[in-house]
């Protein structure tokens, strides 16, 4: 008894001893919520993200229809302050310190994401594995997986979600353009990231600026907007949005632009870029010039696709 007395008292000297056992402290309770009745008097991204997955289930639970739940949801965050560059992988890779989600500020992808996820889900939990679903290939978080270009990443990965209709919008001779992405040199350029990926080329049809009025009835609200731009020859998707339909059934364009979300008609955002392109001529700039739209419909039947499995890293050059 007494050699074991004085192994125990060497241990309790060592530091290796533990105090005897008390009742844990219980943690404080959280704070009691609000009344639905004042989460719905904010906007979006006024809201904490558990205010934001009890709007998103009152509004599942509220708005049967998905395109209109499409159109309430994104005009919940009217008045978001715009700021571009503003997600990223961390803390899955650190290649960034930004985010994966952002509630209090939106760019043009960010904003329609973040209103098709929330539409689509009846949580926060679930908004968020949604929110990943439609930003990556195959739900696998990583900057090579997401979907950097619109045309031909965006608009692919997701096509169990929308469908591209410009060139039946368009008509026969449409307007198209060519397009390739080197998304090898991409991601070693702009995120100092190696990645096998082959060049890949297509053709992408729009509808002329022209002609937007005379088929925008055939637009339905929750399509989706890819804004064309072109530049020395050259085309691009350079913004997006969703159509909305206005009090008479107009069709409206509901996006995230500087400074802030916005609805306007198409009229009033092609009339804007006709204003920009002019101050742009004056001062001899060489800016972009608005050619047209790709439409891409919200598809009437959505098989939400499981989400692949997160891959084990490999281990670095080396190890």
């Amino acid at each position: 008894m007494r050699f074991a007395s004085l192994l125990l008292a060497g241990a309790a000297l060592a530091g290796c001893a533990s105090a005897p056992p008390t009742a844990p402290t219980a943690p404080p309770a959280p704070p009691a919520d609000a009344p639905m009745s004042e989460v719905l008097h904010k906007q979006l991204y006024q809201m904490s993200p558990r205010e934001a997955g009890r709007y998103i289930a009152h509004m599942q639970a509220s708005e049967p229809d998905l395109r209109k739940r499409i159109a309430a949801i994104g005009r919940k965050n009217l008045g978001q302050p715009y700021s571009l560059h503003l997600l990223g992988e961390f803390p899955y890779e650190i290649h960034d310190e930004l985010p994966l989600f952002s509630l209090k500020e939106s760019d043009c992808v960010v904003f329609a994401e973040h209103t098709y996820a929330m539409a689509l889900s009846q949580s926060w939990e679930e908004f968020f594995w949604m929110l990943q679903r439609i930003r990556y290939r195959d739900g696998v978080i990583g900057v090579a997986t997401r979907n950097h270009y619109t045309e031909m990443d965006w608009n692919v990965a997701n096509r169990w979600l929308v469908t591209d209709v410009s060139a039946e919008l368009a008509g026969a001779g449409g307007p198209s353009y060519p397009m390739t992405v080197d998304r090898a040199k991409f991601l070693r350029t702009r995120h100092h990231t190696v990645a096998e990926f082959p060049v890949e080329s297509s053709r992408q049809t729009y509808v002329p600026k022209q002609q937007v009025a005379a088929i925008a009835a055939q637009l339905r609200e929750g399509d989706f907007v890819n804004v064309i731009s072109t530049r020395d020859g050259e085309y691009w998707a350079s913004h997006v949005g969703l159509v909305v339909l206005g009090p008479n059934g107009e069709r409206h364009l509901l996006h995230s632009q500087a400074p802030q979300v916005r609805e306007e008609t198409f009229d009033s955002f092609i009339a804007r870029a006709a204003e920009r392109e002019a101050k742009n001529a004056r001062e001899g700039k060489n800016g972009q010039v608005l050619a047209g739209f790709k439409f891409l419909r919200l598809n009437d039947q959505i098989t939400v696709p499981p989400m692949a499995p997160q891959p084990r890293p490999g281990r670095p050059a080396g190890v």
